[in-house]
């Protein structure tokens, strides 16, 4: 199978540089005039994909919004997967799993098995158990062509006090993250498949980003905060490989399909005035 690196490029190419979640918590809901409940999720769901799958280059599931309704929200996020995909959208499904040994494996297989309800094409893991023990989800995704994006800088406040605390080797727990990575897409054909998520809002932090050679999620732009002129910042020569990625700025124009696209195509123009 072609690698994700690639697909992804493609995508980005062919369709813009951006990724919109599909984030369907209780504000939104009742925004969009939906209850609260299974059905609402599933309306929701299905209305982003049904406006955007065709238009953006990858759309970003938060599995937790799905999980909290049981396993009648998991049904929700595996259709709206699968049409997701069919569509021809890649899907990054934001899970931000990380654990040891046949545990991280099992997640992995959730996630990256082809064979599984609930195979994506790319997944967020956090490294903070040590970035060794994701070599479960590196291993699956190499077998299977799918991509994994590690947590690196993000933008919550509580983030710094362990992504920028300095190792006995004198570097940054960050910047351990972040050259384990770009050794992981060493010699990649293209685009790496092994990312990072990077928040939009962080500004210029002194981290290294230049040898990542993989994608660079960088979410929290629009209503959260971030504007696209302020990646120039954060990524420099690295800007080619960043995916902006938007929620609310998008989302809070639903449900209408119309809207939703509008608000995307604003972004997306936004998006490639900078990145191009």
């Amino acid at each position: 199978m072609e690698s994700f690196g690639r697909r992804l490029r493609a995508a980005t190419d062919a369709r813009g540089p951006l990724c919109v979640g599909i984030d369907p918590h209780p504000a939104l809901l009742a925004q969009w005039g939906l209850e609260d409940d299974v059905a609402g999720l599933e309306r929701f769901a299905f209305t982003v994909v049904e406006a955007l799958a065709d238009r953006v280059a990858v759309l970003k599931p938060q599995s937790a919004f799905f999980e909290r309704f049981g396993s009648r929200g998991i049904v929700v996020l595996e259709s709206t997967i699968r049409q997701s995909r069919q569509a021809g959208v890649q899907v990054l499904l934001d899970v931000k799993r990380g654990d040891i040994g046949s545990t991280m494996a099992a997640y992995a297989s959730a996630y990256l098995d082809p064979d599984s309800a609930l195979s994506v094409d790319a997944i967020t893991v956090s490294p903070y158990l040590g970035v060794g023990s994701l070599a479960p989800a590196f291993d699956l995704a190499t077998a299977h062509g799918a991509g994994v994006f590690v947590l690196a800088l993000t933008s919550n406040p509580e983030g710094p006090e362990v992504q920028h605390a300095v190792t006995a080797a004198g570097k940054t727990v960050a910047q351990t993250v972040i050259d384990e990575i770009s050794q992981l897409n060493a010699g990649a054909d293209g685009l790496g498949s092994f990312g990072l998520v990077v928040g939009a809002t962080i500004g210029e932090t002194g981290h290294d980003l230049s040898k990542v050679n993989g994608p660079l999620l960088a979410p929290g732009l629009g209503a959260q905060g971030g504007d696209p002129a302020g990646l120039r910042a954060i990524f420099g020569e690295s800007l080619r490989n960043v995916l902006p990625s938007y929620s609310r700025e998008v989302l809070s124009a639903g449900p209408d399909v119309a809207a939703l696209q509008a608000a995307a195509d604003r972004a997306q123009a936004a998006c490639r005035a900078v990145i191009g």
